[in-house]
Parts: structure tokens; sequence; C-alpha cells
């Protein structure tokens, strides 16, 4: 019986919580579990650290900031960058202004990404607003943040 719990706590959370239409969160948001959005997010959307979480931003859902969840689910509009470290999926209404950080990607016809997709084999999702990646982007990343130090 014990045993099970444990199992259980590996996987995502039963727990759900819904951003409803005609709602809009200001600030971040750092949960674990499920995160449904139908409303507006104007701000960060953050797994909480060593948790199994997915965001779903369903039809007309918008989220404006930076995700940074392992499991994403795009049907919606995202105004920002998305690092998902295990499955992202773009639905056919997805609309992405931003770069994309992934392990997995799935994409349908008509989803739509205004920003450069990036592969990662492991790709670590920090709440410090500053992901660590594989070392396949983290060196240009590097490059970038010591040139605009240098300016």
């Amino acid at each position: 019986m014990f045993n099970r719990k444990k199992k259980l706590g590996s996987q995502v959370s039963a727990a759900t919580t819904l951003i409803s239409k005609e709602t809009e969160v200001m600030g971040d948001v750092k949960f674990s579990g499920t995160l449904d959005v139908e409303g507006i997010i104007r701000g960060d959307v953050i797994a909480q650290s060593g948790k199994d979480a997915v965001v779903r931003v369903i039809d007309k859902g918008v989220i404006e900031g930076n995700i940074r969840v392992p499991s994403v689910m795009i049907n919606g509009s995202v105004i920002g960058d998305v690092f998902s470290s295990k499955h992202l999926e773009l639905a056919s209404r997805a609309q992405v202004q931003g770069n994309v950080y992934y392990a997995q990607v799935e994409m349908a016809v008509g989803a739509e990404v205004n920003g450069s997709l990036k592969h990662t084999v492991e790709c670590v999702l920090k709440t410090d607003r500053k992901p660590q990646l594989a070392s396949s982007i983290a060196e240009p990343l590097a490059q970038v943040e010591s040139a605009q130090l240098k300016s």
C-alpha cells in the first residue's frame, strides 16, 4: 500500500488547474500536475522543480511569457520562449512567437512557430529564469551572453 503511493508520485499528479475562459492571470505561475489554459496568463509558466508536469494551452488560450515545463501541448497562442524537456505537441491552431527548445516534438499541419526550433538532448528546467541546456546549444548561448556583457 505504501509502495503504491511512491510509484504514483513519480507520475503526473491527478490534480488539474484550470485558467478558464475570460480569466486573466497577471504574474508567474508555478505548478505541478496539469495546467489547462483557456484564458490568459501574462507571466512565465514554470513547473515545480523535480515534479513532472503538463501544460495545455487550449484553443483560444494565451500565455504571454516563457514556458518551462516538461510536457507542453499548445493549440492556442504563446508569446515567449518554450522549454520542454520531454514532449512538445503543437496542434493545428498553435501559434508560438518565440524560440522553442524541445526533446521530442509533434507538429500538426497549420501550427506556426515564429522563432527557431532547437532540439536538445536534455533540457534542464530551472526556475531562476535561466535554463541550462544541453551542450548542443549551451556553448552558443554562452558566447552570446559573453558578447552582451562586453558591450
